[in-house]
């Protein structure tokens, strides 16, 4: 960015250098008229052609700070993005670890269950297994709790930077 503020520094006192040099070939306003040119025509077409150089190397200087600064945007918008993605990795982990621990729970509470139904059919179940049955079913459903509290809390991140902040007072 210092060179390119370096470059339009020397650019605009270029440009300045070449509109005194136009200037100063503009004819007077003689007292009489005179009919020879007051400029002479190699000194006009060299500034000429120092101005169209300027002019170009303006457009390029132009061109280079548009590309930095659409640079520097896309800089911004691949942190932004950088920065979502590992919240979201982060997301998709904690639901991993919430998947395999319903999986468990699952297969725990189908066991129990079998176990319970197999003792049913051959008789009266004793109270242990009915309380194995009982503590499998309620890991279930804390195994689903803490599911639903991992969505709950994606969505409430996806909601978060679309509501405004209030005080302390709302």
């Amino acid at each position: 960015m210092q060179e390119l503020v370096e470059l339009e520094r020397r650019i605009a006192a270029a440009l300045d250098r070449i509109g005194r040099g136009i200037e100063g070939l503009a004819p007077e306003v003689p007292a009489a008229p005179a009919a020879q040119p007051v400029a002479d025509p190699a000194e006009v077409t060299q500034l000429r052609e120092a101005l169209e150089e300027e002019r170009f190397i303006n457009a390029q200087l132009t061109e280079k700070l548009r590309a930095a600064r659409e640079k520097a945007v896309t800089g911004q918008t691949q942190a932004l993005l950088a920065a979502k993605v590992e919240r979201m990795t982060k997301q998709l982990d904690v639901q991993g670890l919430e998947l395999q621990r319903m999986r468990k729970t699952v297969v725990q509470l189908r066991e129990t269950l079998r176990a319970l139904r197999e003792a049913v059919t051959d008789g009266m179940p004793d109270a242990a297994m009915i309380n194995r049955a009982l503590l499998a079913e309620t890991e279930a459903l804390r195994a689903t709790r803490l599911t639903e509290l991992s969505l709950l809390d994606e969505i409430l991140d996806e909601l978060e930077p679309l509501i405004p902040e209030t005080g302390e007072d709302a």
